[in-house]
């Protein structure tokens, strides 16, 4: 995340690619912050939990790469001003840490050194398909699968931490059984494990057997905070 070189714009529900740096002259085009927001939809229906979780994963690590800490804080106060209709103290925001808008976007912006940061789209909006935490928690269970998939077998887990386990489980097994039979393995407790294969962000009612996983495959396990000793 940072300023990125040649790196083509963040698409809707993607992670900005801001890794690098890029410079822009000063005094380059500056225009007012906009009051629409992005329209975009996610590739899977997202509650508003998940939608904080991958909203606070990118604004925990962004400051990580190249860019400004203070700069980042400044974009995340300012997004969070403009979707609560604020416009007025996300244009102050914006304003008062020199931060350049060419086209009057928080997708696309530099600072005075000439720094570019990129925002997600949906750091800015929620997308069209965001279903409330009520409602998702009336979606009833998927029936139990046939017996045939209830073969186990040993599931590689790599953690953030860079740490690879290994879980006894079954293609009929939920994600949330997972992080259930995770957090008595390792002591990871299940509200701060995020589970991810091919990019997306699997729910606690995804079973294996609908992520079309191989057994050979690896899913990647985000800790958002440090693992507890045993």
């Amino acid at each position: 995340m940072g300023a990125c070189i040649g790196r083509p714009p963040v698409q809707p529900g993607e992670r900005s690619g801001t890794r690098g740096r890029s410079r822009r002259k000063r005094g380059g085009r500056n225009e007012p912050l906009k009051k629409e927001k992005p329209k975009w939809k996610s590739d899977y229906p997202m509650t508003e939990g998940q939608l904080r979780s991958k909203r606070d994963e990118f604004w925990d690590t962004a400051p990580a790469f190249e860019g400004r800490k203070e700069i980042w804080d400044a974009l995340r106060a300012a997004a969070m001003a403009l979707e609560g209709n604020d416009h007025e103290l996300a244009q102050a925001i914006v304003d008062g840490a020199s931060i350049m808008l060419p086209h009057g976007s928080l997708a696309e912006c530099y600072d005075e050194l000439g720094n570019r940061y990129q925002l997600p789209a949906y750091c800015l909006a929620p997308p069209v398909n965001l279903i409330s935490e009520h409602n998702d928690e009336e979606v009833q269970e998927k029936p139990e699968p046939p017996s045939t998939s209830r073969k186990e077998f040993q599931l590689k887990v790599r953690l953030s931490t860079g740490k690879d386990v290994r879980l006894s489980t079954s293609m009929a097994d939920t994600i949330g059984q997972l992080k259930k039979k995770l957090q008595g393995q390792e002591n990871i407790d299940i509200t701060h494990q995020r589970w991810f294969f091919s990019g997306k962000l699997l729910t606690d009612k995804t079973r294996l057997q609908d992520t079309k996983i191989q057994k050979d495959f690896v899913i990647q396990v985000i800790i958002s905070q440090p693992i507890i000793p045993n």
